[in-house]
């Protein structure tokens, strides 16, 4: 059953960024009591950034067809809106959507916090910014298991007094083979200190989507490269005597769409920005009121149909979104038809010919925005393949397999739980 959740706000403050790995946490009696014989299998769990669902279909990775052949492969999975790194990224290891976890887009504002953006390294690794959610290596970790992030969204910051027990501060030059090499090398340790949960990221699809587009060769060549590097975990696992004993879940955060660099829609063309906060541009845009000025007829010329974008009062964005009762959600919120971005005329002057040609954010019912889901493992069934489901599940199907409780989450368990053989359902 799904359970609709909002958690308070914590007002804990996160470490500062650029951290180093965190040393292990000293274990405590729950921790200690959790024997090796006891321990579930470990789970790692790999985002490939924008692989979206039909990119398997270009025959250009064989190691992951060989993952999904032997394993279960969904058809697609449906991401949460908006289709974007950050709120989805959270959304897969807390099994909130984005309204209910506070990561509501890429870039936001909060009134206490101020701005969050990806390149906001000190806003990053705020725990505060993450606290109204639970990822699931807090939870592993409070039930004795050791964790560990070769980069993903949230693991920079102190959440509710708590790292991953193993982190990286992330760092777009660390290469996927010295990113598989060192999730191979956090299995290495002693017994005592391996972790049982570990995440690892791939962002080469992800840029090479941006700068080129999804059809280009330049994907294609990402779409080879990151498949190598799966290609090195395998051998390494193998080597380990690792392959047969780990559960792998192999997922994208969203897929991508071609955005020509002419479908623009000029903003301050339609509202005049002087008048507003804007909270954000792009995919989906996003604006508050500011005193002194008439939002409410601004909405009203807005809400009224627009070529190539949909806008909303966040009261009124449609319910199939899960999307606007956050605080964080500006208050006029505007998405772009997909192949489309919301823009100024001041932006494209200085960013001429220097614009995503690929994007997403966009309707996560869009074919262009499913993403991959492949998962193989001792308690995964062999060559299944299940319908799309949405991502919110994974959480919860994560919770299972590493023998934890779950936190509460908008996730359904029944949904995926086909996807196990019997002895691990």
């Amino acid at each position: 059953m799904k359970i609709p959740f909002r958690l308070l706000l914590a007002v804990l403050v996160a470490l500062g960024a650029g951290c180093a790995t965190q040393a292990p946490v000293p274990a405590t009696t729950t921790q200690a009591a959790t024997t090796a014989a006891a321990r579930p299998a470990p789970l790692l769990l790999i985002s490939i950034d924008a692989f979206r669902a039909d990119y398997i279909d270009r025959g250009l990775t064989p190691t992951l067809a060989m993952l999904a052949k032997s394993g279960v492969h969904a058809e697609a999975m449906q991401p949460s809106f908006p289709s974007l790194t950050f709120p989805n990224h959270y959304t897969l290891v807390t099994g909130l959507y984005p309204d209910h976890h506070g990561i509501v887009n890429n870039t936001m504002f909060d009134p206490q916090l101020g701005k969050f953006s990806l390149g906001n390294r000190k806003a990053v690794s705020d725990g505060r910014w993450w606290a109204e959610g639970t990822p699931i290596w807090e939870t592993a970790d409070a039930h004795g298991l050791r964790t560990a992030t070769m980069f993903w969204p949230g693991s920079e910051a102190d959440i509710h007094g708590r790292h991953p027990d193993y982190w990286k501060p992330y760092d777009g030059k660390v290469t996927p083979d010295q990113r598989v090499d060192q999730v191979l090398a956090w299995l290495d340790l002693p017994a005592d200190q391996r972790p049982g949960f570990l995440t690892l990221y791939f962002d080469e699809v992800d840029h090479a989507g941006h700068d080129h587009g999804p059809d280009s060769p330049q994907v294609n060549q990402a779409l080879r490269d990151t498949d190598a590097a799966l290609a090195r975990l395998v051998q390494g696992l193998k080597q380990r005597g690792l392959f047969d004993r780990i559960n792998l879940i192999v997922l994208a955060d969203h897929g991508m769409a071609s955005v020509p660099l002419e479908n623009n829609v000029l903003i301050d063309k339609l509202l005049p920005l002087d008048d507003v906060h804007t909270v954000s541009l792009g995919i989906l845009a996003g604006f508050n009121p500011k005193p002194g000025h008439d939002f409410a007829a601004i909405e009203r010329k807005l809400e009224q149909p627009q070529q190539h974008m949909r806008c909303w009062d966040k009261t009124r964005i449609p319910a199939r979104f899960h999307y606007g009762s956050n605080p964080r959600v500006p208050q006029l919120v505007c998405l772009a038809d997909t192949g489309w971005r919301i823009t100024t005329t001041e932006y494209q002057a200085r960013h001429k010919g220097h614009v995503s040609i690929g994007d997403h954010g966009y309707d996560n019912a869009d074919p262009r925005m499913r993403a991959l889901f492949v998962a193989h493992g001792p308690a995964f069934r062999e060559g299944l393949t299940v319908p799309e489901f949405p991502n919110v599940d994974v959480y919860p199907l994560m919770t299972r397999l590493l023998g934890i409780p779950a936190a509460a989450n908008d996730g359904d368990y029944d949904a995926v739980k086909d996807m196990l053989k019997p002895a691990a359902q």
